[in-house]
């Protein structure tokens, strides 16, 4: 044999292992075969003796991504669509609002703050306190703006993060603080939730911030004049259905 046939023969030899080796990791013919940088036929004579051994997890992920690749192309067209719609629908929306005025800043923060925001119980009928909780940065936005229109100043409200322990309560108290543009340090301590592992959460990553009460001291008065405005509306709503 001549020598160019010897580092051919060598070459094939040194080939043929590694596929060998990338067969025993799990990998299939096609991707053998890119890999080393030869033709199916080959790559299947060389590791065809060896039955294909995959983790279940990976067998699992090769499937849930072939399967989105499905889905993409089956749907691709359509979502975009969709998506164009939804655009188009929330800018004609917001250009149709225009502006708020006082009216109707005081009448909406007020529906806001009765539906998500802390009333009086029946065992304690006196505890009047103003106190909005979110995970919401537009509507606690919202909140303190209402409660600004009804003479509260932002910097007097008492803020407190709540959070659960395995996040970044520091970078919370920052990103809350420049939402309601005040300084972080007049935030009252953070409220830590505990961890539970066997609680599967989808709150995670670096987009959770957990959630922010915004309290008005001394806010009785500020309290009765809410529940004024929705007897207010309610009475009004029921007029108009007569």
């Amino acid at each position: 044999m001549t020598d160019s046939g010897v580092r051919r023969s060598r070459a094939k030899d040194e080939l043929r292992a590694e596929a060998l080796v990338l067969r025993s990791a799990g990998h299939s013919v096609p991707e053998i075969a890119r890999r080393l940088g030869v033709s199916r036929s080959p790559a299947y004579l060389w590791v065809r003796h060896l039955p294909l051994k995959r983790d279940p997890d990976d067998v699992r992920e090769r499937r849930r991504a072939h399967s989105k690749v499905m889905t993409d192309a089956q749907w691709g067209e359509y979502r975009q669509e969709r998506d164009a719609a939804r655009a188009a629908t929330i800018e004609a929306a917001a250009g149709w609002v225009k502006s708020v005025r006082y009216r109707e800043l005081v009448l909406v923060g007020a529906a806001l703050y009765w539906a998500e925001g802390t009333k009086v119980k029946p065992w304690r009928p006196n505890d009047c306190r103003v106190r909005f909780v979110n995970s919401d940065p537009a509507l606690v936005a919202l909140f303190v703006r209402f409660v600004e229109a009804l003479g509260e100043r932002r910097e007097a409200l008492r803020y407190r993060v709540s959070i659960h322990e395995t996040a970044d309560a520091a970078q919370a108290v920052r990103w809350w603080a420049e939402r309601v543009g005040v300084s972080p340090e007049s935030f009252q301590p953070t409220t830590l939730k505990r961890h539970r592992p066997a609680t599967v959460r989808l709150n995670t990553g670096e987009t959770y911030r957990g959630c922010l009460s915004v309290e008005v001291p001394r806010s009785r008065r500020l309290y009765w004049k809410i529940e004024g405005i929705m007897k207010g509306v309610s009475d009004g709503v029921g007029d108009a259905g007569r």
